[in-house]
Formats: C-alpha cells, structure tokens, sequence
C-alpha cells in the first residue's frame, strides 16, 4: 500500500511517548543536509539526535500499531529515516524519504486520504481520542500537505499533538513528523521546518 511507510514513524511517535526512553547524548547546534532531495535543516538548540536503536524500536512499535487495524503485510525495506532529533520523549522530530513515482494524476491525493483514516481507525482502535485538520504549508518555495492530530488522554484533556508534513520530491516522498506537548517545543521543531531551505 503506497505511503503507509511513513505513517508507521507518525504512529510509533505516539507510542514511544508510553515507553521508556534512554537519555540521549547532547550536541551541538548543527546543521543537516541531504543531497538526495536538496534539503538542509537546522537542529535547534536544546535537541539532541535520536539513536538509531530508538528509532529501530519506535518503528516496530509502529508496524504493531498498524498490524492491528491494516491486515495487508507492512514493509519498511524502502523507508529511510534521514535526520531524527528530540528534547524528551514527547517534543521530537523525525524525517523520512522513500521512493514514489506517482502513476497516475491525484493518486498522491488519494492516498492522503487513505492515509488520514487509517491514522484515525488505529488511534480509535486504542481507544484514543483525536481531533485532525489539514491544509497546506509552503516551505522555502514548496508546497507540503499538512495533517494536525490534537491526542486527547482518558479526561479528555489535550494531552499531545502531533503535525505530519509530506510531499513528493525529486523522486522521493518525502516526510516530516513532528510530536510536541507544549507551545515552545512546538514553535521551536515548526520553525525549524519551515525556515529548512531546499536546493532547485
């Protein structure tokens, strides 16, 4: 099933907030770049890289999630993870590529909506509560879908949330997942995004 790949690091975002975490090692600011896509970010201060073995663990955790609602078989062999980076277990960010050639006009579309309902059928078979929207964003001259999921707890207080941005590029679906629980984190891991640059 195309684009569920990067759905499943959205999914495992969630999760790993309900898991332990290791401590990661701080760094410096420093900048990411990719050549693949021509994309460069800047790691804000107070972030630190997540360990492959975490985002190893996030995306089985993930694949499980999905395995509960979606019974086709989900691979991963394609995915790549391109620069992943947190303050805690709940205010993190993770990129992703895979290769995508669309086939036919809108099929892109669609499976964006595919996609939106199979993040809603695998909260709601949690017993989770959400509220989504979506647009779309431009950043450094291109266009991104956006998806905003507000992750509600037992009270029904706002608990986290949750933006995906995403879009094919140079041959590539490329996307962003970004988990935050508080107005700082949130503008800090959104601007960084926004203000990434990308090479024509």
């Amino acid at each position: 099933m195309k684009k569920i790949l990067p759905f499943i690091c959205f999914v495992s975002s969630f999760l790993a907030c309900t898991s332990s975490a290791k401590k990661e090692e701080k760094i410096k600011p420093s900048v990411y770049k990719n050549e693949e896509i021509g994309w460069e970010i800047e790691i804000p201060l107070g972030f630190n890289m997540i360990s492959q073995a975490r985002i190893d663990a996030n995306d089985k955790l993930g694949k499980e999630a999905i395995g509960k609602v979606y019974e086709g078989d989900v691979k991963v062999d394609s995915l790549r993870h391109l620069v992943s980076f947190n303050k805690n277990r709940f205010n993190l960010f993770d990129s992703t590529i895979e290769p995508y050639a669309e086939e036919k006009p809108g099929e892109y579309e669609a499976n964006n909506l595919l996609i939106k309902k199979l993040i809603f059928d695998t909260y709601n078979k949690q017993g989770i509560k959400i509220d989504t929207s979506s647009n779309k964003v431009e950043v450094s001259g291109q266009q991104f879908f956006a998806f905003y999921i507000k992750v509600y707890g037992p009270n029904g207080t706002p608990v986290l949330n949750q933006v995906m941005f995403n879009k094919p590029i140079k041959g590539f679906d490329f996307g962003v997942n970004i988990t935050f629980n508080n107005a700082i984190d949130s503008a800090l891991l959104i601007d960084a995004f926004k203000k990434s640059a990308f090479k024509k």
